[in-house]
């Protein structure tokens, strides 16, 4: 077999189907991005993943598929919360696969903020349609390079899709290229990952109301974000000047693009974020030990591994708030244990009853808190 033959699995065919198209959308806001643009963009600038041969491939996508069936019944299990009948199955995509589906998703989270931000222009301020296709062209190369970035980075997600069929999704070439960085147990790594991204899904399907619940708040965010027009001029001026902070690590990404009264309700929405990582991660980690044999060593590497690498990665994971992510997953975990710790498991599924026994900020730092709040 020559190189050119050989699969790459950047490359390959959505494993379990195309995934959807970013569509026309007429509203008032869709010049501003150029979607179409930006998935093909997106797909074309992802580098290349580990080189497999097809036999490999089929393996990887194989288990991958295997090990998302094993981890439903311990997940179950040990979370207390089980998938409905009909829940969408995971899919194992390629980072292409994974980039249509997000710049699907994008579209759908945005669509409503950017309407909004096509309303607030006067006649007279409003560009030509020639200046809207080309800033949506340039807005389209900047989402590109974000998404073909992280497509790179992420393992598995659970996919929102607002407007369409949530899912969780399993980038297939991150995982092999994770799992020979990291020099571990092939079997044990995926079945780990799928841990804790069948905890997401679980989540997702079964609280009915979260999914809706967090589209909401993310998009209310998004329109409280975005200035007035008459203030543009000026925040964009405090983001740049700003920015050097955010690269050396000296300041937060959200210090630079919110104001005070922004940060507030951004931190509920982390506070959310924070529950859930924590909680795949707790879910993930009590299981592992009874059917992952090498789960210890997995940890401590993909711990390190969370850091960054370069300092090119680091950069970027500042400017795209990722390094508040890591947070999150230490902060949640240590939330979700003090809580079992206080009242057990069953009395920590009460957070799922209702967005009013969600976690705030404070309580994150604070679980006992959270069950005076919550258990009285």
């Amino acid at each position: 077999m020559t190189e050119q033959q050989r699969s790459d699995l950047s490359r390959m065919p959505q494993a379990d189907g195309e995934g959807p198209a970013v569509g026309a959308d007429h509203a008032a806001g869709a010049d501003y991005v150029d979607w179409e643009f930006a998935a093909a963009a997106g797909r074309r600038l992802a580098p290349a993943g580990p080189k497999a041969g097809r036999a490999q491939i089929e393996r990887l996508v194989a288990e991958l598929r295997e090990a998302t069936e094993r981890a439903v019944e311990p997940v179950a299990q040990t979370s207390g919360l089980r998938a409905p009948e009909g829940a969408s199955a995971p899919l194992v995509v390629d980072r292409a696969g994974w980039i249509e589906a997000n710049a699907v998703s994008l579209r759908g989270m945005l669509s409503p903020v950017l309407d909004q931000v096509a309303q607030r222009r006067t006649s007279s301020g409003k560009p030509s349609q020639t200046t809207q296709r080309l800033g949506g062209r340039m807005t389209g190369t900047e989402v590109a390079g974000m998404l073909a970035w992280m497509s790179t980075k992420v393992l598995g997600q659970f996919d929102l899709a607002p407007g369409g069929t949530p899912r969780l999704l399993l980038v297939a070439p991150n995982i092999l290229a994770a799992e020979r960085d990291l020099g571990v147990d092939p079997t044990d790594f995926r079945l780990w990952v799928c841990l804790h991204e069948e905890t997401h899904r679980v989540q997702f399907t079964a609280v009915p109301w979260l999914r809706q619940h967090l589209i909401d708040a993310a998009q209310e965010l998004g329109s409280q974000l975005v200035p007035e027009s008459d203030q543009m001029g000026q925040r964009l001026q405090e983001i740049v000047s700003a920015l050097p902070g955010v690269v050396r690590g000296e300041t937060d990404i959200t210090q630079v693009l919110a104001t005070p009264e922004q940060r507030e309700r951004l931190a509920e929405v982390t506070a959310v974020m924070s529950l859930l990582e924590g909680h795949a991660d707790v879910v993930m980690d009590d299981v592992g030990p009874t059917v992952i044999p090498t789960v210890a060593t997995i940890r401590t590497r993909f711990q390190e591994r969370r850091k960054g690498s370069g300092s090119i990665d680091r950069v970027l994971r500042r400017l795209l708030g990722l390094d508040a992510k890591m947070a999150q997953y230490r902060d949640g975990a240590a939330f979700v244990r003090s809580v079992m710790d206080q009242v057990g498991r069953d009395g920590f599924n009460r957070v799922w009853e209702s967005p009013e026994t969600l976690p705030h900020a404070t309580e994150i730092a604070d679980p006992a808190a959270w069950v005076r709040r919550v258990h009285g």
